[in-house]
């Protein structure tokens, strides 16, 4: 009888819930900012990274919301919370992730706080405003806002608030996908890494990360005889690795094209004056010297275009000697590479060996967080539909797929077949260049767009995970 009367109250409840009730935004969007500025003014700098008082705000959030949360964790003070809402089980769960730690400061050169959560003139001011605590802000309240409203849901809704993205991945992705897989196994991911770009206070388009190339690092070695400065030698260990760094930074690795850099390119076409469309068709053609003559625009003008068509190499760090009137004996330079997905990188590294084609100067792998391969992405799949008609809804713009030159920790799980989505708020391109960028001294957000945000992202999220 006990069952019975449980089941009939649970029926009832359900019952008075109304049907298509839609969420008090404007209350939501209060919660928003309070949830948005606590994260905020928590410390988690990584290095050291003290994710601990964001999780544990975020637990006793969603604890009181009867959400069931897990704490992993591989280092003290490093955790990662899951939390999970149950759905039927007809269709495979979605994850939803954003990471807790953010990059240093140097407090001396921030106007506000950095730590401060300061709103000024309808901006949100601190570290982490759009990098990444704006995602985790998101996420928690879509997990509130579906459980509050009793969706029904066909996947499980999972939220990975992980450790130690800027650095330290060992504690938190890491750690997640080798120890605790099935806790975060999914069909798609919504992550970090896209954003809708606004020029002059107007929506132009939204990147939507699909792909991502794969950072490593090359060391390059050059030794000779130690001598006087006064008598120069042929075989000065400096002249032959600088001779070997203008080498590669003279090569051009091969352009590949994949569905995503194919689709960016032309969907950027369409948007863009004549004469850059014409760039932007021709590096996607088949004709060979059109896209040769676009790619060497785009290394002049457009770095980050050349960047997403091919394995990028950039040399950034150069030690050698010691004091003027002493040849050293041993030279190093560090590169960055950001490997394509389509590449070998073993090959990579013997074709470096025969670019700079000197036995004196040694080439291997450099020590660095090297993230795995990111397998493909598939524009036709259900996730990325729901996406791009999301940001048709709420921002009346076009989805460019894009190939991030960067790195997320969606690699891990793109490894393990997750189809994984870089999303993101909106920012006015003029923002970096001004220093209110990701990482810069006056990171920051407009409130409205926060707001936006998280309405565009509890609807995608329910769109993908609601019971038909």
């Amino acid at each position: 009888m006990r069952r019975i009367f449980l089941c009939l109250l649970t029926f009832t409840l359900l019952a008075l819930q109304p049907l298509g009730a839609q969420p008090d935004w404007t209350s939501i969007n209060e919660e928003t900012l309070r949830h948005f500025q606590a994260l905020l003014k928590f410390d988690t700098s990584d290095p050291p990274g003290n994710e601990q008082p964001a999780v544990d705000y975020l637990k006793q959030v969603l604890e009181k919301e009867g959400i069931p949360v897990e704490i992993v964790f591989n280092e003290d003070k490093r955790p990662n919370l899951i939390a999970r809402l149950k759905g039927s089980g007809a269709k495979r769960p979605l994850l939803i992730m954003a990471h807790t730690d953010v990059v240093n400061v140097d407090p001396k050169k921030w106007t506000h706080p950095p730590f401060g959560a300061v709103r000024d003139g309808g901006y949100v001011y601190g570290r982490g405003t759009v990098d990444d605590k704006d995602n985790v802000a998101a996420a928690l309240m879509v997990m509130l806002t579906l459980k509050r409203q009793n969706v029904r849901l066909d996947r499980d809704v999972i939220f990975l608030a992980e450790s130690g993205e800027e650095g330290s991945t060992r504690v938190g992705i890491q750690f997640v996908v080798n120890q605790h897989f099935p806790k975060v196994d999914a069909e798609y991911c919504l992550a970090e890494g896209g954003s809708v770009t606004r020029v002059g206070g107007k929506v132009k388009f939204a990147s939507v990360q699909t792909l991502e190339k794969i950072p490593r690092g090359i060391e390059l070695t050059a030794k000779g005889p130690a001598g006087h400065g006064s008598v120069p030698l042929r075989n000065n260990a400096v002249v032959h690795l600088s001779n070997a760094v203008g080498k590669v930074a003279a090569w051009k690795p091969p352009i590949h094209l994949n569905e995503t850099t194919r689709a960016y390119f032309r969907r950027l076409a369409a948007i863009s004056a004549p004469e850059e469309a014409k760039r932007y068709l021709a590096a996607v053609s088949s004709d060979q010297k059109a896209a040769a003559e676009a790619d060497e625009y785009f290394l002049e003008h457009e770095p980050r275009h050349a960047s997403m068509l091919r394995t990028s190499i950039s040399p950034n760090i150069i030690q050698a000697g010691y004091r003027i009137n002493v040849i050293p004996s041993e030279a190093k330079a560090t590169l960055d590479v950001r490997v394509h997905p389509e590449d070998d990188h073993v090959a990579l590294l013997e074709q470096v060996k025969k670019v700079i084609n000197d036995p004196s100067v040694e080439v291997t792998w450099a020590q660095r967080d090297v993230r795995p391969g990111t397998g493909s992405a598939n524009l036709g799949l259900e996730g990325f539909k729901a996406v791009e008609a999301m940001i048709k809804k709420h921002y009346e713009t076009v989805t460019l797929p894009t190939m991030s030159t960067g790195a997320t920790d969606m690699a891990y799980l793109r490894a393990k077949g997750i189809q994984c989505y870089g999303i993101g708020p909106a920012t006015d391109i003029e923002d970096g260049p001004k220093g209110f960028g990701a990482h810069s001294d006056q990171e920051r957000i407009l409130e409205s767009e926060l707001y936006r945000f998280v309405r565009f992202h509890y609807e995608l999220v329910e769109d993908l995970a609601k019971r038909r």
